[in-house]
């Protein structure tokens, strides 16, 4: 590729693109911008210094400062010149004649196919500084990523460049991007805002940031209200006016200098107030925007920047360099690209621009000489002119240097990346200055450190706040409402749940079975476990009242065994009478289980010898009843039944029966779900009632045994009630049964009204009603007819009182 597009060149005092010397480092500045595409009738490179001067050559003039002061230094690259070959990088899509020119050599590009044996043949460029964007670096770079020309920029912060396969040789001095949003983030955590819009460049640098700034609010609680990425198209008013709808505080703007300064006048004009711009370090030290009429009213402004580094001996160089002129040759050719219309310049207009990425070329350049020296194996004030040096040789060199700069090691990390620097955090002040109040150093570790105190915030002293939905009370958890986690409502945690913010503020967690809470509780407290034990006072009176009633069924057992050949013990049922009471004593056997903590046996024996024994008193009362009616009205009308009953014991075969079915249902019950201790926690959530889950099922057969003999049992006693008074046994059987279905009628209700520890003082003393309803209205008066009134134990009172019965019938 032969290059040979020339421009006439007029230098101005501070400006000079080109130095010879022994190894050329090329730079790429962009001292002009071009704004809006040109359409070309024609192939033709852009003329830059036609375009608009943006920003003003600040690097250049520091390029030029640092190659001179290498070529002073008699310990870098001593008996060695440093020059440079300088293009102004105005487009990131047309200025390809500068780039071919640092990769060729006599207006030719050299094949690698053969090694060169010399380096006469070859572009003397060892390396390029810059650019400056992310897009240009983008287009540009892949032209030197196959020679393996070092391309060292100080601006570009895509994380892009991290491919190594991609960009071998590519290496920067400032952070990427991701560092920068990383720091970003932090601010906006530090003051807890969490409802944001991020603006950024319509390029590779903004979008790059924009996908970084996703990617780490992800575990956060931030929310990225609004996005928007700005051109010199966008609708400013329409955007704003979306932002103040959506009710944002903090904008973040990821943008180069322009269009951060078009933007921040837009906001301005449309009268945007109390917001907070978070400032990339693209536009953070901005020297004019500050001091713009109507600054103050857009809220407040903070910032990241690149930290300001005083270079030594600079100003003394801008102010020499006026002195000085390079327009002797004014007749000379020069390539395209190296003119800047900017003579009127003065070195206080140099010295006011934005000193952001100073340090960045700085040592850039540094960089690069010191792996030339490394290269050139130089030392003891001599290098190796021996050398041939090619840019992979530097290259290699560089990705190990190790060298102090202004007292800042320098390095770089096997990706390119530095392993130096930090970002301050600044905030524009009232007087139009950019504020030091914080800082984030990378290394030798990470520290972020911001004091909020220096800051004059808009809301006049309190942090303002940027957030969509307001924070929930104590107690109630976020109900996510739209597409943001930001954006809730707030329910309260009912009783039995807890909210814990810390690791799910979305999430009522329910209390564990042995816990409990209150509504809008955010923490759980252990329940009270509660029985009834032993040494209670209700427990000891039921417990006497059961040993009274094993006491008293003694004693009666005793009075009826004296007295078994009277009247009254036969009537009663004789020997049947001893079976009825040994049953009642056993059933208060139940009693005694009903207290103290459940456990599989006293829950087995709760109901166990309750069930089987009262079947046997029922059993006999259902007998006897039956006896009763059948020897005053049934004997008379079947003669047959009568007899078969008193050939085959009848009353005895029935107990029997009754005796073994219930023994059987207990049994096959008892086996397949037998009871067992349960924790009671519905009823009372801040209590546990230990008691016995039994199951309905297994229980129900016995149930229905028991309630069929009470039927049976009632039925046959109702029908003797108009027997003789003094002789009527089966009144005194309806009477006791009425106070059995009547006490059991009162418990059940109890039951299903109460569940707490006291349920079973109430069952124990149900069981005992139900034994002492037998033993006190049907025995009991006997004994008192046995003991106060002998004359109506006798044989001739109860055969008086049959006839006497059999005349009334008869008449």
């Amino acid at each position: 590729v032969i290059l040979t597009t020339n421009f006439p060149f007029s230098l101005g005092s501070f400006l000079q693109f080109h130095l010879e010397g022994d190894y050329l480092i090329g730079g790429l500045f962009d001292i002009h911008h071009v704004r809006d595409s040109v359409y070309l009738y024609r192939p033709e490179a852009i003329d830059c210094s036609s375009s608009t001067l943006n920003p003003k050559p600040f690097q250049l003039i520091l390029m030029r400062f640092s190659v001179e002061e290498i070529n002073n230094s008699t310990n870098l690259l001593p008996n060695v010149s440093l020059g440079y070959d300088i293009f102004d990088h105005c487009s990131d899509t047309q200025i390809f004649p500068a780039i071919l020119k640092l990769v060729s050599f006599s207006g030719t590009i050299q094949s690698w196919g053969e090694p060169h044996k010399n380096l006469s043949k070859v572009s003397k460029v060892t390396a390029v500084v810059g650019p400056f964007s992310s897009t240009n670096t983008l287009t540009i770079a892949p032209l030197f990523m196959p020679d393996l020309i070092p391309v060292v920029s100080y601006g570009a912060a895509s994380s892009t460049f991290t491919k190594k396969l991609k960009y071998p040789s590519f290496l920067r001095t400032v952070h990427s991007n991701k560092e920068i949003i990383g720091v970003i983030v932090e601010i906006i955590l530090h003051f807890n805002w969490r409802w944001v819009a991020f603006l950024n460049s319509d390029n590779d640098f903004g979008k790059d940031g924009l996908e970084l700034f996703i990617k780490r609010i992800e575990n956060t609680n931030i929310c990225l209200a609004y996005t928007k990425g700005i051109n010199d198209n966008t609708n400013t008013f329409q955007m704003f006016k979306q932002i103040q709808a959506q009710k944002i505080g903090v904008i973040i703007v990821f943008t180069t200098k322009l269009t951060a300064e078009a933007l921040i006048e837009s906001a301005i004009q449309v009268n945007i107030t109390d917001k907070v711009w978070i400032a990339g370090d693209t536009w953070s030290l901005n020297k004019r925007l500050p001091k713009v009429k109507g600054i103050k009213n857009i809220g407040t402004v903070i910032g990241v920047s690149q930290p300001v580094v005083t270079i030594p001996g600079f100003d003394d160089f801008i102010y020499d360099s006026k002195s000085q002129t390079h327009c002797e040759k004014k007749e000379q050719n020069m390539f395209c690209n190296q003119v800047c219309n900017c003579s009127s310049l003065t070195p206080e207009d140099i010295l006011a621009v934005d000193p952001s990425f100073s340090f960045s070329v700085y040592s850039a350049v540094y960089a690069i000489a010191h792996a030339l020296h490394n290269t050139l194996q130089c030392g003891s004030g001599r290098c190796n002119g021996n050398i041939t040096v090619y840019p992979y040789m530097v290259l290699a060199e560089l990705k190990k240097s190790n060298f102090t700069l202004l007292n800042r090691s320098i390095k770089f990390d096997e990706n390119g990346e530095p392993k130096f620097g930090s970002y301050s955090i600044v905030f524009w002040n009232h007087s139009g200055d950019a504020e030091e109040i914080g800082f984030y150093h990378f290394y030798p570790q990470r520290n972020f450190f911001i004091n909020g105190t220096k800051i004059q915030w808009y809301t006049k002293g309190q942090v303002p706040t940027s957030i969509c939905s307001k924070e929930c009370t104590i107690g109630h958890a976020k109900k996510q409402n739209g597409i943001h986690e930001c954006c809730f409502n707030c329910i309260i945690c009912p009783s039995g749940t807890y909210i814990n913010s810390s690791v799910d503020p979305y999430k009522c967690l329910k209390c564990k079975e042995t816990e409990w809470s209150e509504e809008a509780s955010t923490s759980c407290s252990l329940r009270v476990v509660e029985y009834i034990q032993f040494t209670d006072s209700g427990a000891i009176v039921i417990m006497v009242g059961a040993w009274f009633l094993v006491g008293l069924t003694a004693a009666m057992s005793v009075l009826f065994a004296i007295n078994y050949n009277t009247p009254i013990v036969r009537s009663a049922g004789g020997p049947m009478c001893f079976l009825i009471l040994g049953c009642l004593s056993l059933c208060s056997i139940s009693v005694f289980f009903q207290f103290d903590k459940p456990t599989t046996s006293f829950c087995i024996l709760r109901f166990l010898p309750f069930f089987l024994f009262y079947t046997v008193c029922l059993a006999c009362f259902v007998v006897r009843s039956f006896q009763i009616v059948c020897i005053f009205k049934i004997a008379a009308k079947f003669p047959n039944l009568h007899s078969w009953w008193m050939k085959y014991h009848g009353q005895w075969l029935v107990i029997t029966v009754a005796f073994l079915t219930q023994a059987l249902l207990l049994l096959i019950g008892y086996s397949c779900a037998p009871p067992k201790p349960y924790n009671e926690t519905v009823w009372y959530p801040d209590k546990i009632i230990l008691s016995c889950d039994i199951n309905l099922t297994a229980t129900s057969s016995p149930v229905v045994l028991l309630l069929s003999l009470c039927c049976f049992c009632f039925i046959f006693s109702y029908m003797g009630k108009d027997l003789p008074k003094n002789y009527n046994e089966a009144k005194a059987i309806t009477f006791c049964l009425l106070l059995l279905i009547f006490t059991w009628i009162i418990f059940a209700t109890e039951y299903m009204l109460y569940r707490g520890k006291h349920i079973q003082t109430l069952n124990a003393l149900a069981v005992l009603s139900s034994l002492y309803s037998f033993l006190l209205w049907y025995f009991l008066p006997k004994c008192y007819i046995i003991i106060l009134q002998p004359h109506k134990n006798t044989q001739q009172y109860f055969q008086g009182l049959i006839q006497n019965y059999t005349k009334t019938i008869s008449q």
